[in-house]
């Protein structure tokens, strides 16, 4: 696209663009094809796969969209992956832009928010363990997924929106042929070989990782290193029935515990609980490398063992029904990234875990699929509408790159922090306040697509990079010099803090572009602000430990960090003009009772 022709399209109307694209779109859609030619062939039909698929036709209906899968649809309900449970970007993702929601709130599980309990000694009491979860449900609706049902249900929508299906299919070659038109890849399938020829090839492939195993693109190390274990017990695992406190069922305004993602929390480790529609339960055993051996829990035997060592009321309840244990798997040294993942100049790109796999924690990797599958439309229908789009292909591989760095900065050498309530408790309100506030803001006013482009806005995500860095390396130094254990109580994430209620409830407001800009450079300002305030609770709390060396050796670390001068100024400049609730810090709480909430429409962010 030439820049005079960039120009005259930046003028006109919503409505002049919108007749463009319908025009573009029938030109696609009558224009001559020829058998097992194609615009785009998606290589795997998993969730990741399906979903681009989807979207591709919602946005053009015109585009000829193929899917290779090697697996037959439909798929066993039975089919268990990694990535049951979703949060609100994924939710987002899947109700609202493929309007799947029907198929959400009838065939899946509304989920009740994100929820841990932190280890107390032998953790054989829930109650007396400290919880961190919602009181109250918030209104942006999240849910538990039963993944061959949902990839089912998306194999049957991509079949009547046309995109062609070839299932039982294995990928033989891909033959990229950027200078051609199309790129040529062969298959075979209950027919025999084939070969297809495509404009755009996407790797959907998960682990497989078809483009990178065919044209030696490897996948990128980290400095996390973790490993997995999970199975699915036919029997709903209620956290609520292991203990007959009151109070501790009084805690809850709404909702079941048992419809959260519930964490069981230790030294180095967390244990998942997601209920599933089928009736089912999720298990999954997730630990740092370095603190359990991956040997200790790495067959059905060796981790019930291990589940009666660390969380012996789970194990209990696992025992009772080991004849309803369905399936069992495990994942070592999960974590990776990719070197690229667009390519507009070759027109291929990846999608899922065939390009980056993060952390199960949060359950980040189907909101990664939502970014990524955005940004690949975004390429590949200026692509066919005749835009070069090499320009744009690495702007988009540096914006989705950066973004997996931010996200892999929360989980890297922070599994240590898991076994301490005081740190992980502030910092998993920080993760979920700057998800909710950045990543979550960006995505629902769909400006991933230009957010690089948009000078204040990359600018607002340069500088919250460096804060979201700086304090994620702060809570291992607070760890490091923190032996307090916080008593048994009830640590809620939402509604007694008024910044969070507000940063939840935002990410659905409905703004213009200069309204967008404003928010976000205010969100940047307000975590700027919420560093200072955590910062300076923590230096206040340890300053009276003049005896001890290694607190004031630390806190004078910090008082000459530039970075942390600046939130604290911040802190300082903001707190009055912009009161933000304290209760999301946990330090100094006398008793096991949480601070009566306060009126967060009066400190609204």
């Amino acid at each position: 696209m030439t820049t005079a022709f960039r120009d005259r399209l930046s003028r006109l109307s919503g409505d002049q663009r919108a007749a463009l694209a319908e025009s573009l779109r029938a030109r696609m859609a009558t224009g001559p094809t020829e058998p097992g030619h194609y615009d785009v062939v998606v290589l795997g039909g998993g969730a990741a796969g399906l979903t681009l698929a989807l979207q591709l036709r919602k946005t053009l209906p015109g585009v000829r969209v193929v899917v290779v899968e090697r697996l037959t649809h439909p798929v066993p309900e039975t089919t268990h992956k990694v990535g049951e449970s979703t949060v609100e970007i994924a939710a987002h993702y899947l109700r609202d832009v493929l309007g799947l929601q029907d198929h959400l709130e009838t065939r899946q599980i509304r989920k009740f928010g994100l929820r841990m309990f932190f280890s107390n000694h032998d953790n054989s009491d829930i109650a007396r363990r400290v919880e961190l979860g919602s009181s109250v449900f918030p209104p942006l609706g999240t849910y538990q997924l039963d993944r061959g049902r949902l990839e089912n249900e998306l194999g049957v929508r991509c079949t009547e929106a046309g995109v062609e299906f070839l299932g039982g299919c294995k990928v033989v070659d891909v033959e990229l042929r950027p200078d051609q038109v199309r790129h040529r890849i062969r298959v075979t399938g209950p027919d025999g070989e084939s070969s297809l020829e495509a404009r755009w090839v996407v790797d959907a492939s998960g682990r497989n990782q078809l483009l990178q195993r065919h044209h030696r693109r490897l996948r990128k190390p980290v400095g996390h290193t973790a490993n997995a274990a999970w199975f699915r017990v036919a029997h709903p695992i209620d956290v609520g029935t292991w203990t007959d406190d009151p109070a501790w069922a009084e805690r809850i305004a709404e909702g079941d515990r048992a419809m959260s993602t519930n964490h069981l929390m230790g030294d180095g480790y967390w244990v998942w609980l997601i209920r599933l529609a089928s009736g089912s339960t999720s298990v999954g055993i997730v630990a740092d490398a370095d603190a359990h051996a991956f040997g200790s829990f790495n067959t059905l035997d060796k981790a019930r063992d291990w589940l009666r060592q660390h969380e012996p009321q789970c194990a209990a309840v696992v025992d009772e029904h080991v004849d309803g244990i369905q399936d069992f798997r495990v994942m070592r040294d999960y974590s990776y990234a990719c070197d690229q993942v667009f390519s507009g100049e070759e027109r291929w790109c990846l999608t899922g875990e065939s390009g980056v796999f993060l952390d199960p924690l949060y359950s980040p990797g189907l909101d990664l699929i939502a970014i990524g599958n955005g940004l690949v439309v975004d390429l590949v229908t200026r692509s066919l509408a005749g835009e070069d789009v090499t320009a744009l292909g690495a702007i988009h591989d540096g914006l989705f790159r950066s973004v997996a760095d931010i996200w892999l900065a929360i989980y890297e050498k922070q599994y240590s922090l898991m076994g301490n309530a005081q740190v992980m408790s502030s910092k998993v309100i920080w993760d979920t306040a700057f998800y909710w506030g950045v990543f979550g803001l960006l995505f629902f006013n769909d400006k991933f697509r230009s957010a690089a482009t948009i000078p204040s806005v990359a600018a607002d995500l340069g500088r919250l990079t460096r804060i979201s860095n700086r304090v994620q390396q702060f809570f291992r130094e607070w760890a490091s010099i923190d032996d307090s254990e916080l008593r048994p109580q009830f640590v809620d994430l939402y509604a007694p803090l008024n910044f969070m209620v507000t940063l939840h409830a935002g990410m659905a407001d409905e703004l213009t572009a200069a309204e967008f800009e404003s928010r976000f450079s205010a969100n940047t300002r307000l975590f700027a602000q919420l560093a200072g305030q955590l910062i300076s609770t923590v230096i206040a709390t340890y300053a009276e430990r003049t005896y001890d060396d290694a607190v004031v050796a630390r806190i004078q670390d910090w008082q000459r960090d530039p970075i942390i001068a600046d939130l604290l100024a911040t802190y300082r400049r903001e707190r009055h003009r912009n009161p933000t609730s304290p209760q999301w810090m946990t330090i100094g709480r006398p008793d096991a009772e949480q601070p009566a909430p306060t009126t967060h429409a009066a400190n609204a962010v």
